[in-house]
């Protein structure tokens, strides 16, 4: 059980009956979900008449940012298109305190770990796939672009450079004007057209008896280069035993290796920042996420850099 996730059983009595109402059944059984970050509760309801929804419900008690973020996900879900793979959302509740919202329940499965490289082929090749979609004006006024979405995470290098923090990996402290000069061109590198879930990872992806898969969990869509996703879940997968080769495979040739390195010093000038900060309320494992990240994205772009860091 994922512990430090809101159970149906400690939502207010009010609030179930509002979420039962809105479904027109009552739930007899919940399982919370086992993966992700978020404290708020996402859980799969059973229903007196047979049927299966997928609910999340928070409020700022668990953390002040997540019901913000909960809208957004029901704002982005109810225009994308049929074509996305992703769960329709039902229903929705908003009571400037509670955010609720009522999801199709998704048949599938978390891609087995560690990765098996079918699975992580069909995933990557899934998310390169938001890109052929047509979108509506109305959710193309909606979404942001990533140049924009990304800046309140990005842009750390500077900053750190110029007050290097205790404890910097003795590489990045030797090599911080290498990763000030790569971060600064990453809003053209992100730059484009496509779809962007903006948070592709196993904990946010379902695989359905079919073999097809399932995105879940949209608050920070947006729209950029249609690569984007792939390069930002690299650090994940490579956590879970997954290669990054094979991550970047359903891209081809076709992104510049200099936009990718670009993209890895500003991923990498997150995680360093935020791993260092105190755990955000609500929210005890993402901090020792962060930092492991860290560590596999430093080690995959010195790799990538070789010798041109020295120079």
């Amino acid at each position: 059980m994922n512990t430090h996730r809101l159970q149906w059983e400690e939502l207010p009595r009010a609030l179930q009956g509002t979420i039962e109402a809105m479904v027109g059944a009552r739930v007899v059984a919940s399982a919370s979900g086992t993966g992700g970050y978020s404290p708020s509760l996402a859980s799969r309801c059973d229903l007196d008449d047979g049927r299966r929804v997928f609910v999340k419900a928070v409020s700022a008690a668990q953390n002040p940012d997540t019901p913000g973020m909960l809208r957004r996900e029901v704002d982005v879900t109810r225009l994308l298109p049929r074509e996305v793979p992703a769960p329709s959302l039902l229903h929705a509740h908003d009571d400037g305190k509670w955010v609720a919202a009522v999801f199709e329940y998704v048949d599938g499965r978390a891609p087995i770990q560690p990765w098996r490289d079918d699975e992580l082929r069909a995933v990557c090749g899934a998310a390169m796939g938001l890109g052929e979609v047509r979108l509506s004006d109305d959710l193309r006024a909606l979404l942001p672009l990533a140049q924009d979405r990304l800046a309140p995470l990005f842009d750390n290098w500077e900053v750190l450079a110029a007050s290097p923090p205790d404890g910097l990996d003795p590489w990045v402290a030797a090599h911080l004007d290498v990763l000030v000069a790569l971060e600064s061109g990453w809003r053209d590198a992100v730059a484009g057209d496509s779809l962007l879930h903006n948070d592709v990872r196993s904990d946010n992806t379902l695989i359905e008896p079919s073999g097809r898969v399932m995105f879940v969990d949209w608050p920070h869509a947006c729209i950029g280069a249609s690569w984007v996703d792939l390069v930002c879940m690299v650090p994940s997968a490579i956590l879970e035993g997954g290669r990054p080769e094979d991550v970047l495979h359903p891209a081809g040739a076709s992104v510049d290796a200099a936009a990718i390195n670009t993209m890895l010093a500003a991923i990498l000038g997150y995680f360093v920042d935020r791993s260092a900060q105190p755990d955000p309320p609500g929210l005890p494992t993402v901090r020792a996420f962060q930092r492991a990240q860290a560590e596999v994205t430093l080690r995959w772009l010195r790799r990538r850099l070789g010798d041109r860091a020295q120079q």
